[in-house]
Parts: C-alpha cells; sequence; structure tokens
C-alpha cells in the first residue's frame, strides 16, 4: 500500500469529531476537545450482521438470561473460527465464555497460582495485568521487552529468572498490546520450552488475533505443542476486532484436564457477568463479519503505515514501531526534548492531553519499561489521525 493509496478518499474518512462526540463513547467523551486515541476501540462503527442481530434480538424481546442454545451456538462458532482461521482444532465444549478478558485473567490467577505467589508481566503490558493480580494478594514481576532486529520480543532469559524469584503465572499477550508484535511459531516454542522448565503456566491472551497486518499470522500459543496446551488457559474474544467491548462477552479456550477441573469447580462464577445481547453479537461476528472485517483490517492497514511516515515527519526525536498487528501503537519520547526537560517523573500523557489536545494513555502505566511513552491508538478516520500527530508537533515545538 503506497502513500497515493492512503491519499484516495475512503468512506471512514468522512466520520468526523463532532459524529464521534455526538456518539457519546468514553474515547471522545472522557477528556472533551481533545482527539481520542486513548482507549482501544475504533471509530468505525460494527458489521451490519451484529446490527442486524441485535436488532432482532431487541425487537424480539430477547433480552433475559442467556438460553443454553445461544452460549452452545457461540462456543461452536468460536471453535470454527479457530479452526479455519489459525488451523488450530479445539472441542466446542473447551469454549468457555466469560464477560471479558479481565475476567479470564482473574480465573487463570486464582487456578493457577497461590496467594503471595507472582505474575510475570512482559512490559510494556496493558495496563489491568500489573494491576489485576495485587487484587488477589499476589505479586507481580516485571520483565522489560527486548528489541531485535526492530522487532519487540519476549526476554526469555529474564522469564526463566522471574520463574525462579517466584513466578508461577507468565501472561502472554499475543498479539502484543501496546507493542503489537505477533509471535512467530519458533518464539511461542521458545517460550513454552521456559515455562514447562519451570513448571510454570500461562495465561494466553489473544483478544486481537483478528486484526494481524501480512504478512504476519496468528498462532494459538496452546496450539504449538503438547507442552504449551498442557500449561496455558487461552482467553479471546469478538470484542476488540468487532468494536464490541462494551457488550461483556468473551470466551476462554481450555486445552488441559487441571483447567477443565478448576473451571468444573468454579468456573461458573467466572462466567457469570456474560452478557446476552454480547453472546447474541459475538455470534453474528464469528459468523457474518469476515467480510466487515476485512475491510477494516486493510484500512487499519494504512493508518499503521501513515501513522510511521507522519511521526517520521513530523516527531523528531520520536520513535513508533510498526505493528504487526492490533490497532494500537507505543510512541517513544525519550529521545526528544520535550522528554528530557521533563523528566521520567512526569505524566507524559498529561502533558500532551493539555498542551497538544490529543489524549494518550502515558507510558507509565503500561510499566516501568514505557516510562517516557504513550499509547496510540489509530482505530480513527484518517483525517484525525494526521489532526493528532500535528498537534503533538505542534506541542513538541512550542
Amino acid at each position: 500500500m503506497s502513500l497515493a493509496d492512503l491519499a484516495a478518499p475512503h468512506p471512514y474518512d468522512a466520520i468526523t469529531e463532532a459524529d464521534l462526540r455526538r456518539a457519546g463513547s468514553v474515547k471522545w467523551t472522557r477528556f472533551p476537545d481533545t482527539i481520542g486515541t486513548f482507549i482501544a476501540e475504533m471509530d468505525f462503527g460494527v458489521a451490519p450482521a451484529i446490527s442486524d442481530a441485535v436488532g432482532d434480538a431487541l425487537r424480539a424481546g430477547f433480552t433475559g438470561y442467556l438460553p443454553v442454545p445461544t452460549a452452545r451456538a457461540l462456543q461452536q462458532a468460536v471453535a470454527d473460527w479457530y479452526a479455519d482461521r489459525y488451523g488450530w482444532t479445539v472441542p466446542s465444549a473447551d469454549v468457555r465464555l466469560v464477560a471479558d478478558v479481565i475476567a479470564a485473567y482473574e480465573f487463570a490467577i486464582t487456578t493457577y497460582t497461590q496467594p503471595g505467589a507472582a505474575v510475570i508481566v512482559p512490559t510494556p503490558a496493558y495496563m489491568p495485568f500489573l494491576d489485576v493480580p495485587l487484587r488477589h494478594g499476589r505479586r507481580v514481576i516485571e520483565v522489560p521487552s527486548l528489541e531485535v532486529d526492530g522487532r519487540w520480543v519476549m526476554d526469555l532469559t529474564a522469564v526463566a529468572s522471574a520463574f525462579a524469584e517466584g513466578g508461577e503465572l507468565l501472561v502472554l499477550c499475543n498479539p502484543h498490546n501496546p507493542l503489537g508484535t505477533v509471535a512467530t511459531r519458533e518464539e511461542l516454542l521458545a517460550i513454552a520450552e521456559t515455562v514447562s522448565a519451570a513448571g510454570g503456566r500461562v495465561f494466553s491472551d489473544e483478544i486481537h488475533a483478528p486484526l494481524v497486518y501480512e504478512p504476519a499470522r496468528h498462532i494459538p500459543y496452546a496450539s504449538v505443542s503438547d507442552a504449551a496446551a498442557a500449561h496455558t488457559l487461552t482467553a479471546t474474544s469478538a470484542s476488540k476486532a468487532w468494536n464490541l467491548a462494551g457488550f461483556k462477552c468473551a470466551q476462554l479456550i481450555l486445552s488441559n484436564a487441571e483447567t477443565r477441573d478448576a473451571w468444573d469447580a468454579d468456573g461458573g462464577w467466572a462466567g457469570h457477568g456474560t452478557a446476552t445481547i454480547g453472546v447474541i453479537a459475538q455470534l453474528a461476528a464469528y459468523t457474518g463479519g469476515a467480510e466487515w472485517l476485512a475491510g477494516v483490517i486493510e484500512y487499519l492497514d494504512g493508518n499503521r503505515r501513515l501513522l510511521a511516515e507522519l511521526v517520521a515527519e513530523h516527531l523528531p526525536g520520536v520513535r513508533v514501531t510498526v505493528p504487526e498487528g492490533t490497532y494500537i501503537a507505543l510512541l517513544d519520547f525519550r529521545g526528544t526534548r520535550l522528554w528530557a526537560e521533563l523528566g521520567a517523573d512526569a505524566d507524559l500523557g498529561a502533558w500532551l492531553r493539555e498542551n497538544a489536545a490529543v489524549s494518550m494513555t502515558d507510558g507509565a502505566l503500561c510499566g516501568q519499561a514505557a516510562i517516557g511513552c504513550t499509547r496510540f491508538v489509530f482505530a480513527t478516520p484518517r483525517p484525525l489521525l494526521r489532526e493528532a500527530v500535528v498537534r503533538i508537533a505542534a506541542a513538541l515545538s512550542s
């Protein structure tokens, strides 16, 4: 895709800031008068198949508790999606429903770790991965990621050391939020070997799996070996790829007897908050939303390339790695005069919100490794993406 292609008009380009504010999402109302890039939502609406399914359910009064046949239909749809897209065949009975990935994470923590043990979190990380273990009486060991040949990867030597220091559960976010790395099979096998050698467990967050750009391919971690399947709990959802975060529905994929037994004992509570309307929406996404998703990915592919071009042109000293997946990028301001003046204790996100009128997540919330960075969600119309970078550039030069 060339820059000329990015200049061609696209229907999403016509979505305005006023339109988005009228829609009323958190992304566009939490920080008034700023361009919202701080929360992992898209600004492109939802697939027609989802609108139709949800509309039909509301018109029919299908708003009560979740019926078993509807739940089973979604379980089968997720199993079919994983088989068709990723080549991993899982029984639909091993797909379990929860309200969101954080509920799945909490289930993994309480299933796989003891109070006082540590959860190993490669950083930068999705913010709740650092906070949730503390609420359950666990420690967190941060393991900064390594940059190798322009890609951010897990530091397996440090992970092994973290297991030796009392870590019992490793968080694997693949595709990675906020670094955008899509792990290769070789990388996943190396993780599995490290975890198995330590007798550890893995929570594999694959919520961004449908959002991968050529030539990368998503590979489910638990599919790479019997050892990986035996020590993993996989979490996924249609919420990011089809813009359904508010519908409270996600899925666990169980790949070993230990986790099945734990779910049978306590999983009913973990799944209690799953919303009926969310199940209906995600069923429509998995079974009828592929064509819409393909169009969104094409647009996002252009956006990630455009963001890199704009940063290189307008933001001297700022670094960004073009993501292989997700619609999230990490902007590194540590090479700028601004960061030298502000210092490591500054809230960079707040400064840019106030001085550039662009709302981003401050990197410190993603772990020590991201201090001096911001998390930038580029799933927005290209005119707003350009305007956001222009505003940041003006603030840096003032």
